[in-house]
């Protein structure tokens, strides 16, 4: 999800949340987290706009 803001006459998107909807096992879990945690410095995307989008992730297990 994306916030926008008016900058001026322009929307400018500010902060993006992203949440992760997983079915994973409880063993592998922490792994997951562990990987969320760093991951973003490896995304072409979340570099090129570190600093001037605000972006932060989530992770939401499912069942199956």
């Amino acid at each position: 999800m994306g916030e926008v803001e008016a900058d001026g006459k322009v929307l400018v998107i500010r902060r993006i949340k992203q949440t992760f909807h997983l079915t994973v096992p409880e063993e592998q879990r922490e792994t997951v987290e562990r990987v969320l945690s760093v991951y973003a410095d490896s995304c072409p995307v979340a570099r090129s706009v570190k600093g001037s989008i605000e972006i932060s992730s989530g992770i939401e297990y499912v069942s199956t």
